[in-house]
Formats: structure tokens, C-alpha cells, sequence
């Protein structure tokens, strides 16, 4: 991506300054609007008078957010996690909510150099919160998957089948028939509470009780299960956010905003 150019444009009777960046990866070009400012995103192929353009045509989207924005930032009192922010593998990362000149139905989300972004199209109908916690979903599922077989090797059982969801009171369960079930904010947590987690369930298979012997196998196992627990205890709050709190705010989409 090029350095970005500082741009100006009269929108809804303002003066409006803008950074414009150049990527040659973008197929589209993309309006963003948050605390920083507004700041577009071109194809190589497009041209200056082309991002103007652009910008005219959701002149109204642009300067709705740019009002809201200025209220929010009137409003916004001190708290320990940031809006748009949530823990992503037991780090404070950046949830991004880009509007992008596409006619796509879903939400699009992408690792995006140490954030996660959410990419909207005009016509979007599902939430960005519900976008964003299906591929949170995924990576849960990925990450599990990939840890499971070296514990099932380890204790000699197989699981019958494995499930991602979301248990209000639980991070993880085995059941009489040996199916596993994980909650899927795990992802939401370091990689050493996971894998604690999914240990903890495929012992189960083994062992049905939380008897000393459970505790000395989960132990043997995963030799962080002290400091995986007390982690979970200590930031439990964080990780059962609702995310509609975390990516709403940030922006939305009007209906016919890019029409």
C-alpha cells in the first residue's frame, strides 16, 4: 500500500479533509470513518477525481458518520477496553468496520495486519456483530482442530463428534457418548487456555470425574493448567462481551447509503 495523501472535499456544506490510500490489492474503492478522521482506500486504477467522485455520491452516509462521530467523541468517558476493541488470542486487537462499493449480501472478515476487519457491502443484511462472531467461530473450530489430535494421541480416545457453540455456562463439555463441545470464545483467550480447555475434555473421555487422578492427567498434559485457570478467572468479563457493544458503535450502514 502507497503513503497516504492528505485530500479535501466540500461535503454537506463543510470542508472535509480525507486520507486517501493507494492499494494495488483493493478492487474497490473503500470509505472508512472513525475517531482518526475519514480516510479512503483506491485501486491503483482509480484516479483522484474518481475518489471524489466517490465521495459525493455518499456525501450523506459520509457526513452522518463524521456527526456521529464528533458525538461520540463529546461523550466518550475513560473505560478499560477501548469501543471497537476485543481480546483476540489473549490480545487486545482492533475490530475495523469497513463499507466497501460492493452489492455483496454478507459480511466479509479478514486478519488485516494486527486487526480484524469486517467489510460490508451495500446490500449486507446481517449484523457485523453476528459477521464477526461466525468467523470467530471458525477460528475456534480451526484452532481446536488443530490441537485435538496430538491430546486424543496422548490419552489413546477418540471423541465421537466435536462441537463449537455457544454455552453460557460452560467452556467446555463431555458427554456421556464422548462428544466434546467447546465455547467458541476460547478463540478470545491465549493459546495456553485453549489447549488447557480442550485437554481438560478429552481427559473426560478417560476419566468421567474431576477426581485427583482427572486433575494429575490434565496436569501431566498440559503442565499450564494452574495459570490457564487462573487466567480464565481473572478475565472471564472480557471474553463473554457481547459484541454488538464492540462493533455497532463503530459505524453502520444505512439502507441505500451507496445507491
Amino acid at each position: 500500500m502507497k503513503a497516504a495523501m492528505q485530500q479535501r472535499i466540500m461535503l454537506g456544506g463543510n470542508c472535509v479533509d480525507y486520507v486517501v490510500l493507494v492499494s494495488r490489492a483493493a478492487h474497490q474503492t473503500r470509505i472508512r470513518v472513525g475517531p482518526d478522521g475519514v480516510e479512503v482506500v483506491r485501486p491503483a486504477s482509480a484516479s483522484d477525481e474518481d475518489v471524489s467522485a466517490f465521495l459525493r455520491r455518499n456525501e450523506g452516509w459520509v457526513v452522518a458518520q463524521i456527526n456521529r462521530m464528533a458525538s461520540l467523541r463529546e461523550l466518550r468517558h475513560p473505560v478499560r477496553r477501548q469501543s471497537g476493541e476485543i481480546l483476540y488470542r489473549g490480545a487486545p486487537t482492533r475490530v475495523r468496520i469497513e463499507f466497501v462499493e460492493t452489492r455483496a449480501r454478507c459480511n466479509r472478515v479478514a486478519w488485516c495486519e494486527g486487526e480484524i476487519v469486517v467489510r460490508r457491502g451495500s446490500e449486507t443484511q446481517t449484523p457485523a456483530a453476528r459477521g464477526l462472531e461466525n468467523w470467530l467461530r471458525r477460528q475456534a473450530r480451526l484452532a481446536i482442530a488443530d490441537y485435538l489430535p496430538e491430546v486424543t494421541a496422548r490419552m489413546g480416545q477418540e471423541p465421537g463428534l466435536v462441537y463449537v457453540m455457544e454455552q453460557r455456562t460452560k467452556w467446555g463439555n463431555c458427554s456421556s457418548r464422548g462428544n466434546l463441545s467447546f465455547n467458541w470464545r476460547l478463540i478470545l483467550a491465549p493459546d495456553f487456555v485453549l489447549r488447557y480447555l480442550v485437554a481438560h475434555e478429552v481427559v473426560h473421555l478417560v476419566v468421567p470425574d474431576h477426581s485427583a487422578k482427572f486433575w494429575l492427567t490434565v496436569q501431566s498434559i498440559c503442565p499450564e493448567m494452574e495459570r490457564a485457570k487462573q487466567w480464565l478467572s481473572r478475565h472471564h468479563a472480557q471474553i463473554i462481551v457481547n459484541l454488538a457493544n464492540v462493533v455497532e458503535p463503530e459505524c453502520s450502514l444505512k439502507d441505500g447509503a451507496w445507491r
